[in-house]
């Protein structure tokens, strides 16, 4: 999302100010009889200060595009990210501001040529005060605005069109170094910060069929409304753009959780997304002595493979997993808010 640089309320008044006294300097070289010379000069220099005015605040209105028109992941990353209804308000105080600035531009320019010439000068500083009221009182809105650009900057830049697998699994199973291994010696992945973790987002072409692999954030076993923002932005990337999740499993538990609280995390997430065919790799195998112990957490071993990604294997078989995996159709949204 493009958010232009938010100015401060001061930045907007100085710029719409010194505007309209350079068109008001402008008017005095102007031969205009003397009884009208001082309404036109104020009356210009209010109108322009106005249009000016609106002119920004109509820059960053028209730049932020409608939220409802993104795709869904959009909208979510969004909402987690800044909050969608606070965008909403901020940009509506923009609109707010936009309004009553036209109307003070139309009843001061009015109220100038109505009045004598002495008066101009006293009615544009009574307008000067009016539009300085309604620029300030949008300041927590502008703020906000900076916020949400300052957060927002990064957001990732989703491939719509491509085969999506979203590899997801507790912190520190190999999630990272499957992506690379799967997406070749020199991946292009980049990381998108949501606040001290992101998500990383790896390319790879396969028999003609893009492929894009995400990298999504540890989950932790616990509850989703009880997930803190960084487990929100994996589960968004997984309901609005998976077509396969590659559950990893730290086979040797390694990574300091347990296989039965790695398990009940597959199984929270085969729950909400039971449309979206799941793989289970066991990996780091490589530091397993005891096999037998898997066979309690395998549910099937058709969908079952062991790895050890470090070392690069199992990635052949990974990839003939990824050669069946079919696009979902997402053109119709399920509207399943079972788990809000």
């Amino acid at each position: 999302m493009m958010i232009p640089t938010i100015p401060t309320p001061e930045e907007i008044l100085d710029k719409g100010f010194s505007r309209g006294k350079k068109q008001a300097d402008l008017m005095r070289s102007q031969k205009i009889p003397k009884h009208l010379k001082g309404k036109r000069i104020e009356e210009r220099r209010v109108v322009t200060s106005c249009q000016v005015i609106k002119d920004k605040l109509k820059s960053i209105i028209d730049s932020v595009p409608e939220i409802e028109s993104l795709h869904p992941f959009y909208q979510d990353y969004i909402d987690i990210t800044v909050g969608v209804d606070d965008m909403k308000q901020a940009l509506g105080a923009l609109n707010w501001a936009y309004g009553i600035i036209t109307q003070l531009e139309k009843e001061y320019g009015a109220k100038i040529r109505k009045n004598p010439s002495e008066r101009a000068t006293a009615i544009q500083k009574q307008a000067y005060g009016r539009i300085s009221s309604v620029i300030n009182k949008i300041k927590k809105d502008l703020d906000f605005l900076d916020f949400a650009k300052q957060n927002l900057r990064n957001m990732p830049t989703i491939d719509f069109d491509a085969t999506t697998i979203v590899i997801a699994g507790f912190p520190n199973v190999g999630k990272s170094t499957l992506l690379r291994q799967i997406t070749g010696a020199d991946p292009q992945v980049a990381n998108y910060p949501f606040t001290t973790k992101g998500i990383q987002i790896g390319h790879t072409e396969r028999h003609w069929k893009s492929i894009q692999i995400i990298d999504t954030p540890g989950l932790l076993d616990r509850p989703v409304l009880e997930m803190n923002d960084i487990e929100m932005n994996a589960i968004v990337a997984l309901e609005h753009l998976a077509d396969a999740i590659l559950f990893i499993f730290d086979a040797s538990e390694t990574c300091g959780f347990h296989l039965d609280n790695q398990y009940n995390l597959l199984k929270q997430i085969e729950k909400i997304f039971s449309e979206v065919p799941v793989f289970y790799l066991f990996n780091k195998m490589d530091l397993v002595e005891d096999r037998q112990y898997l066979n309690q957490y395998i549910d099937d071993e058709d969908k079952s493979i062991f790895i050890s990604a470090i070392e690069g294997e199992g990635i052949d078989l990974i990839n003939k997993k990824i050669d069946t995996i079919k696009k979902i159709d997402r053109t119709i949204e399920n509207e399943d808010d079972e788990y809000y």
